[in-house]
């Protein structure tokens, strides 16, 4: 059987590296290719309720018009779990549940003999399997977002490196990404001979090439792992967390570690070793890829992360040409304008158009990532004319997402020249607020006048002078600097000459860049500063 893991397209080579920033808040990882920031994740110290994460729910309320159930997991809302989410084996699950919350047996039942269930139809309700509210072992399929509790899942799967266990079926299914037949059939005919029973196996493409000895140790621990959860569920009170999805750097180092990947760096010594130790594990070739940064400055600045989220979050997003794109948010819906700036490489129209327009698909795919934006994403592209550039751009575009992790669809280009995309999201969006309240005026867009400030700066320098300081130096913004020193023939006239004049006591007037507007200073003649 074939498993279309990643939408079957070949994937882009790319240098990637991994840089891992932890703070007391929790870890933020940067996911870099070729340099360039494409996937930003943070990981909060009370990491609860994350995609993965397995837990014994109490089914609360059931709703027929929905045909869908509440369930307490323990968050502040009840999660939510529709019918088509329950999984074909749904009664082998419930009984299963059952089973090992009860289980005394010394060691646990063993789980090979366990009597699977028949499958539910696919066209039922859901009070019909989960009539008198029973505990059930889920896994969150979604994280809360805004006001919705989690969305929960029944089809409860285990990734491994290498290949994937489902509980309850016996299906062994193979990644439609390895091309080559007789490396499917390889790999199929390999995990037929070593799969237990009621598991299913889905063989990822990272098994592409790999040996029996290597499938069985990575489909070991995934079963080692299904059997810590039925221990867990023994005298288990529900709603309880069961097990918890790998941190967040370990999972995208099971999912995303190729040959591609060229360096991991990591500023905290604990992650360091536990990440070391997870790729001496599953990639002993790849182990001198990771070190760790103690150089001083912050991880991110170092690495040009933090240069590149302040430029690619925020409205409007400027791409090198000149070009530029603005993005709008609503609920369900994102709407991303292409603007062509001030580009235009040549006098021909439709040329300019599909040039920026490909320019902007790429930078478009990167920021869905970037953002991690999920449900319709509406992109109105410059006009073109021609069929042959709109299929061109097509193309482009899903070859631009084929690296994207997340389910995705483009449709063709609409009439109205607008293309739809949709994208599934698994967490909530990531939004980083990168404007800054301006220090002179506090956010309020108004300041105060040059005349007040002036006489601010002289209320001050008078009172420096009578307390016996000589020889000050004053240091403003280069605006400020011009309008206390502009005048007439060696300045004569203006407010510095002025105030030599006034206190017969000479002062230098030096203007300084990192000043904002109304910002000044004054030192003595060993350039210390005099506070004031």
């Amino acid at each position: 059987m074939e498993y279309d893991e990643d939408d079957g397209k070949s994937p882009i080579r790319l240098n990637k590296e991994l840089i891992i920033n932890a703070t007391p808040q929790g870890v933020e990882i940067a996911l870099l290719e070729d340099k360039k920031l494409v996937e930003l994740h943070h990981e909060k110290a009370d990491n609860s309720f994350a995609v993965g994460d397995l837990y014994l729910g109490k089914v609360k309320k059931l709703i027929p018009g929905l045909n869908a159930a509440f369930v307490d997991v323990g968050f502040e809302k009840d999660a939510f779990l529709h019918y088509t989410d329950l999984s074909p084996y749904a009664r082998s699950l419930l009984k299963f549940t059952q089973q090992a919350m009860n289980d005394n047996i010394p060691g646990g039942f063993e789980f090979g003999s366990f009597q699977v269930e028949p499958e539910i139809i696919k066209t039922g309700k859901i009070n019909e399997v989960l009539n008198g509210k029973p505990h059930i072992l889920v896994q969150i399929l979604k994280e809360p977002i805004a006001a919705k509790g989690p969305r929960l899942s029944c089809e409860i799967s285990l990734p491994g490196r290498f290949v994937v266990i489902t509980p309850f079926n016996d299906i062994v299914a193979v990644s439609r990404k390895i091309h080559s037949s007789d490396e499917r059939k390889r790999l199929q005919k390999i995990v037929e001979a070593i799969k237990p029973k009621n598991f299913g196996v889905i063989v990822r493409t990272a098994a592409e090439g790999k040996n029996t000895a290597e499938l069985h140790e990575d489909l070991t621990e995934l079963v080692a792992t299904w059997q810590t959860i039925k221990q867990n569920l023994r005298g288990a009170v529900a709603p309880a967390k069961i097990l918890s999805e790998q941190t967040k750097t370990t999972s995208m180092l099971r999912d995303l570690l190729n040959e591609d990947f060229n360096k991991i760096v990591i500023n905290d010594r604990n992650i360091f070793n536990d990440t070391k130790s997870y790729i001496q594990r599953i990639a002993p070739d790849k182990i001198d890829i990771v070190s760790y940064y103690h150089n001083g400055s912050p991880i991110f600045d170092q690495f040009s992360v933090t240069k590149q989220v302040k430029a690619a979050f925020g409205k409007t997003v400027n791409l090198p040409s000149g070009a530029y794109l603005i993005i709008e948010h609503t609920e369900a819906l994102h709407v991303i304008d292409v603007n062509s700036g001030y580009k235009s490489v040549s006098n021909n129209q439709e040329q300019n158009a599909l040039e920026t327009n490909m320019e902007a698909a790429e930078e478009i795919a990167r920021q869905l990532r970037l953002r991690d934006l999920g449900g319709i994403i509406v992109v109105d592209f410059i006009d073109m004319k021609l069929p042959d550039n709109k299929r061109k751009l097509i193309e482009a575009m899903e070859n631009f997402m084929r690296t994207d992790r997340a389910k995705h669809a483009v449709l063709p280009i609409s009439k109205f020249g607008l293309m739809q995309i949709t994208r599934q999201r698994m967490k909530p969006e990531v939004t980083i607020n990168t404007q800054e309240v301006c220090p002179t005026c506090n956010g309020t867009g108004k300041i105060s006048s040059a005349l007040i400030l002036e006489d601010e700066i002289e209320k001050n320098l008078s009172y420096l002078l009578n307390h016996q300081h000589k020889d000050l130096i004053l240091a403003v913004h280069p605006i400020m600097h011009a309008y206390l020193t502009k005048g007439g023939f060696l300045g004569i006239g203006s407010r510095q000459w002025g105030w030599r004049w006034k206190y017969k006591q000479k002062v230098r007037i030096r203007a300084n860049t990192n000043y904002h507007l109304t910002e000044f200073h004054f030192f003595d003649k060993q350039e210390d500063e005099i506070k004031l």
